[in-house]
């Protein structure tokens, strides 16, 4: 078994958007070259939890991917190059995937003014490593040696696609060594305005908690060829999506990440206004808690597989933006794989499981959470309230802020909840090592597995897949594919749908696009007013 270290959770709230910041090959767009004189207001339901670059595991990601850099880039689905430079403007691996270097960037300059070296990649490794709110996605990582100022040697203690890694959504970027000694010294540190740990095409000029988030141009950023159009992008961060599309067609702002789905439709039919729809990393399960009676039984558990209305939980949780989940791996993302099976309602099949399982006509009540800031799932738990009610299941239905619902099911679960529905998405992409590892591996403090269900055949699975990944990725993702038959079998929780993102933009805002593996972050950089 490979070791893992777990992060604090990341908030369940509804995704926003992804282009790219310093290499634009990363979304095909081009941006201006020109001076920048323009604003750009946006309105985000990105909250702040920290804008710690080290720390940070949630939806700050939507502004720290335009302030801090990591090595590469993940490319989107179908680009001609599957990775660009970032920090790191080459790399190379050993044949056994256990040595991996990485040459550094001439030129680059934090915004404190210190030159980017390997010293410095490495003191940013090593302290996301240690303190990370994704420290987990460096486990592999055994040592670093620093040969001279532009070179950096990764040396892991079993075969990893390092790419990915260091390409990864959290625990990635490259952080300056005076700011990280700073804020190892002061609490706080990098929510206080004027902080410049990071090498980006934008700083964080000011923060308002909860309210605002406003980014300047950096003028020092090393890639002259792609200056960005805005010179300031002021975000008001707005939970409500009614109250993002009002402010939106006001022209009030001039960009939003939330649009109510509901809506979408509408707008499709403006001239005004695009709608654009992706693939997504996001996908929406919901945990049976194994521990309790009656789903410590697998036959109970399959019965309310068979029970739940997939298709409806799609037209009415996701508008129809959204396919049916085959396992806990998103649409395009390693190691998804169509062929896994999935469930489909037949409440025949259901009522006949429950006799087996010696619950006739179901006479039992289950307790089921969900996130009162998730619109999605507000919308759709009510239909699996219904159908378990027809094959004689009652459900209590509570809505928690995901802070206290997280709280619950951590505390013990034999007093916590039957059913925790969660939207979810991968540290990296690499969903066998996170969301197959994380949302089901067994262990003694389980972070994700909220299904608190154990089963050795699966975890003897998921830990070899994890090490074929670097070398051998097709016989790491067979491996993986038994492991999502075990889960279909034995059924600890419901996949339910890969979430679409969706994104209703101005006609007068251009350079916009969507990368998956970068999903709550959007990059400013490539996005210009029309006709720049």
């Amino acid at each position: 078994m490979h070791p893992r270290r777990f992060p604090t959770r990341r908030l369940g709230l509804p995704a926003a958007a992804l282009t790219t910041a310093a290499a634009l090959a990363l979304s095909g767009c081009t941006a201006s070259t020109g001076q920048a004189t323009s604003v750009l207001t946006v309105s985000s339901s990105a909250a702040v939890t920290t804008l710690d670059p080290v720390k940070s595991f949630s939806t700050e990601a939507m502004y720290l991917g335009n302030v801090y850099e990591p090595l590469l880039w993940k490319n989107p689905s179908g680009s001609a190059e599957e990775y660009s430079p970032a920090i790191a403007e080459s790399w190379r691996k050993s044949s056994d995937a256990k040595t991996w270097t990485f040459t550094i960037r001439k030129g680059v300059t934090f915004h404190d003014g210190e030159k980017v070296d390997a010293a410095a990649v490495k003191k940013s490794i090593l302290a996301a490593k240690k303190d990370g709110g994704a420290s987990f996605i460096w486990a592999p990582l055994d040592s670093i040696d620093t040969p001279d100022s532009s070179t950096v040697v990764m040396h892991l203690g079993y075969a990893a696609p390092m790419e990915l890694i260091a390409s990864s959504t959290y625990g990635a970027w490259i952080v300056s060594p005076k700011a990280l000694a700073a804020a190892a010294k002061s609490k706080g540190y990098f929510e206080k305005k004027g902080v410049d740990g990071g090498t980006g095409p934008y700083r964080i000029s000011s923060y308002t908690p909860g309210k605002e988030v406003v980014l300047d141009r950096y003028t020092g950023h090393w890639d002259r060829a792609h200056k960005p159009s805005y010179r300031t992008v002021d975000v008001q961060i707005t939970p409500d999506a009614v109250t993002a599309q009002q402010m939106l067609t006001s022209g009030e702002v001039d960009f939003t990440t939330s649009f109510p789905l509901e809506n979408v439709r509408k707008y499709s039919r403006k001239a005004d206004y695009s709608v654009l729809d992706y693939p997504s990393p996001f996908n929406f399960v919901a945990f049976f808690n194994t521990t309790r009676k009656p789903l410590d039984n697998p036959k109970v558990r399959q019965a309310l597989s068979y029970a739940t209305p997939y298709e409806d939980i799609i037209a009415v949780g996701a508008q129809g933006h959204g396919t049916q989940a085959h396992g806990p791996v998103p649409t395009g993302l390693f190691p998804h794989d169509p062929s896994v099976p999935a469930y489909t309602q037949d409440l025949e099949k259901a009522r006949k499981l429950l006799v087996e399982a010696g619950h006739p006509g179901g006479n039992f009540t289950l307790n089921l959470t969900y996130a009162s800031e998730n619109q999605a799932e507000a919308r759709f738990v009510p239909l699996i309230k219904d159908a378990y009610a027809k094959i004689g299941v009652t459900v209590n239905v509570t809505s928690k802020l995901f802070n206290q619902q997280w709280a619950t099911a951590k505390s013990d679960p034999a007093k916590a909840q039957d059913i925790f529905v969660l939207y979810y998405w991968p540290t990296y992409s690499d969903a066998g090592s996170d969301n197959l590892f994380s949302l089901y591996h067994s262990s003694e403090k389980p972070f994700f597995n909220l299904s608190y269900w154990k089963n050795a055949k699966y975890d003897r699975l998921v830990d070899k897949a994890g090490t074929l990944t670097g070398t051998d990725p097709a016989a790491a993702k067979e491996v993986y594919g038994e492991a999502m038959d075990i889960l279909y079998d034995q059924a600890p929780g419901l996949s339910l749908y890969d979430a679409r993102a969706v994104y209703v933009v101005p006609k007068k805002v251009e350079g916009f696009a969507f990368n998956e593996n970068y999903p709550f972050t959007v990059f400013f950089g490539p996005m210009k007013p029309a006709g720049a």
